[in-house]
């Protein structure tokens, strides 16, 4: 095999995490990488809210399809757009180091602000903030209770050319596709993580493999951060003990010291009303059993009710005419 196959979306972010990927494979494992772009029915879609359209999984099914079918050897992601639990057959090859996982303010015009509180007096009573993300949406009204919460979809360029045009006060992103796509420096503020609680995988680069092709995953191992790849196991165990999926409100971040990993996983309401939080410690060697753990903490506090109500408002709202 002297090329691989790299399935990707052909949004500005897919596209750098794919090139990433393959200039690290020719570098770390010798391999050259040919990039088939995918479109996904996400794409095809990009002007319609994710709430009213199924959510993430609609970005990586036509990927995983190709995956399957033998099109494409290896699929790169943005880990937080995958379902908890992968299609039989596929699995997580590695990942690539962890970029900023925390949520971002971005304000027009490169305005900075050094604190959420200064950021609130530039805002004014009553900022039109644009998020996609309805995890950011329920834990954002407790730090902007008066705000009107809008959607925006579309590549970053285009994000940030709404916002400088005056269609938003303020938006509200992921930090590591800013830094990613050298916008760093629109980076108002960064939201404190305890704050806004990140998305699961937030921030982490996924490749995905077939579970039988043993060849590409040799060659991806050479290129795995252990390190995220552990963060990655628990955040993903406690939505899959949850049952939730991309856009529940359902947020977890771990982090690692040394041989040790701290979990924090909340879920909360969409209208931010009510909210369980938990936080657990435990060994590197087990993410898994850590992430169930802390799911299993939220679920005791009354976690399946608060995801069984957003369930209900998610179908309700994509079944609306």
């Amino acid at each position: 095999m002297s090329t691989l196959k790299l399935g990707t979306r052909g949004s500005q972010l897919a596209l750098y995490q794919a090139n990433t990927t393959a200039s690290l494979l020719n570098t770390h494992a010798g391999i050259d990488c040919e990039i088939v772009v995918i479109k996904t029915s996400g794409d095809r879609l990009a002007e319609v809210p994710l709430s009213e359209i199924g959510g993430k999984r609609l970005f990586v099914k036509e990927i995983e399809d190709s995956l399957l079918a033998g099109e494409i050897d290896l699929a790169v992601h943005s880990s937080k757009d995958l379902p908890a639990v992968l299609p039989p057959r596929l699995t997580l090859g590695a990942v690539l180091p962890r970029e900023d996982a925390r949520d971002a303010v971005v304000l027009p015009d490169g305005r900075h602000a050094s604190s959420v509180d200064e950021v609130k007096a530039l805002l004014g009573p009553a900022p039109k903030i644009g998020t996609s993300s309805v995890r950011r949406i329920a834990q954002l009204i407790a730090l902007f209770p008066n705000a009107r919460f809008e959607p925006i979809r579309g590549n970053l360029d285009t994000r940030l050319r709404k916002l400088d045009s005056g269609d938003y006060d303020a938006l509200v992103l992921a930090a590591a596709g800013l830094r990613r796509l050298q916008h760093a420096h629109r980076i108002s503020t960064a939201l404190p993580a305890d704050a806004c609680v990140p998305a699961p995988g937030q921030g982490i680069i996924a490749i995905e493999i077939r579970e039988d092709d043993r060849r590409t995953r040799e060659l991806v191992s050479t290129i795995n951060d252990a390190t995220a790849g552990v963060a990655l196991d628990a955040e993903r165990a406690v939505v899959a003990r949850l049952g939730g999926g991309c856009q529940m409100p359902i947020g977890a971040y771990a982090t690692v010291a040394a041989e040790t990993m701290t979990l924090a996983a909340i879920v909360i309401a969409l209208d931010g009303s009510r909210e369980v939080r938990a936080t657990a410690s435990g060994s590197v060697r087990e993410p898994a059993a850590l992430g169930i753990q802390v799911a299993d903490s939220l679920l005791a506090r009354g976690a399946d009710t608060i995801l069984a109500d957003a369930q209900k408002v998610s179908t309700e709202t994509s079944e609306q005419p």
